[in-house]
């Protein structure tokens, strides 16, 4: 498998992650940082503009893991890379949003 596939399921584990916040705040009417708020990443958009991010991130994703090589859930040389694309993306986000959702506390 050429290398730029694991980089591919990599960012597509990573994609997926960072889709799951925003899906889940802009679905449930709440608004939430995102890249597009003032400052980036720090203000609150709306569940509209979350939503909407939520889903470019999911359709990335899915172009990263199903359009590049032949990602399979049952090769563990494929669930490799996008695991640790899913967990460090989650690790950034806890302690990112933890700072303004009260997550990180001491």
């Amino acid at each position: 498998m050429p290398w730029y596939h694991f980089l591919s399921y990599f960012f597509g584990g990573a994609f997926l992650a960072n889709a799951w916040p925003h899906l889940e705040n802009g679905a449930s009417g709440r608004p939430f940082q995102s890249p597009f708020a003032k400052p980036p990443g720090e203000g609150l958009s709306s569940s509209t503009v979350n939503v909407l991010w939520g889903f470019f991130n999911l359709a990335v994703a899915y172009l990263l893991l199903c359009r590049v090589g032949a990602f399979s859930l049952l090769s563990t040389a494929h669930v490799i890379p996008f695991g640790v694309g899913i967990l460090l993306m989650c690790l950034v986000h806890a302690r990112g949003f933890g700072r303004f959702n009260g997550g990180n506390l001491k």
